[in-house]
């Protein structure tokens, strides 16, 4: 999981927790660390633009307001696969 330096503190058992380092007061980051970041920022860029085309989808930008709470992962998993559908006609092109 990519998260921000929002997220600092957060630990899970399950999923790998991938913060970027922070520049203290005292001292800069090293070359590795800066390396590290921009790969983090780089992957988390790409899933934002992702997550940006999903939501086009009126659906999915607002509260779900059925009383079937279990069909909110079918209205996700249908935009998903528009989103995959847009790439692969627009790659074709």
């Amino acid at each position: 999981m990519f998260v921000d330096l929002g997220f600092k503190g957060i630990t899970s058992e399950v999923a790998k927790i991938m913060i970027p380092y922070k520049r203290s007061k005292k001292r800069e980051l090293t070359e590795d660390q800066k390396g590290y970041n921009k790969w983090v920022s780089t992957i988390r860029v790409k899933v934002e633009h992702i997550l940006a085309s999903v939501k086009i989808f009126r659906k999915v930008k607002e509260k779900f307001r059925g009383r079937l709470y279990y069909r909110e992962d079918n209205v996700m998993l249908v935009a998903c696969a528009l989103h995959n559908l847009k790439l692969r006609v627009k790659n074709e092109q």
